[in-house]
């Protein structure tokens, strides 16, 4: 069980930390990689089109922007992908998250909010936990806590 975590560009990696964190805490191992759907379609392509034999289960690709990153790679593999829409420097994200979760139908790509990482990394860890009791196991308690802490919280 491995997830891949792609972004459109380095700047992107601020955003897309929460995911790699979020991962580690489950133990769930993952691969990052810089890749463009504009600026490398033919890599990324072949990146996407080779994800299931290198092992991975689920694509995680952060964009902002146009963001056709997840969709592309969407197009090109059949395991599930999600796209985080990253806020850039107009519209507050909302060109990014529209341009990811207006996919055409028969190219499903699962969204999450703008800028949320964590998020997509949670889902991603669902996904996987269909096959992993173990996995499975540690959600229940990642969500029992943080029932625990809305009960403890006193304002």
């Amino acid at each position: 069980m491995k997830v891949s975590i792609i972004m459109g560009s380095t700047s992107d990696l601020e955003v897309m930390k929460a995911a790699f964190e979020t991962l580690e805490q489950f133990g769930i191992p993952y691969e990052k990689k810089v890749i463009s759907a504009h600026r490398a379609p033919a890599l990324l392509a072949e990146y996407a089109s080779s994800a299931i034999e290198r092992g991975i289960d689920v694509i995680i690709a952060g964009a902002g922007g146009a963001a056709h990153l997840p969709g592309v790679t969407a197009a090109f593999t059949t395991i599930p992908v999600i796209g985080v829409p990253i806020n850039g420097k107009a519209f507050g994200g909302m060109d990014a998250l529209l341009s990811i979760v207006q996919m055409p139908s028969g190219i499903p790509v699962a969204t999450v909010g703008v800028n949320n990482s964590k998020n997509a990394a949670l889902l991603a860890a669902s996904i996987l936990s269909l096959g992993s009791a173990d996995l499975a196991g540690k959600l229940r308690e990642f969500r029992k806590q943080q029932e625990e802490k809305i009960k403890n919280t006193e304002i």
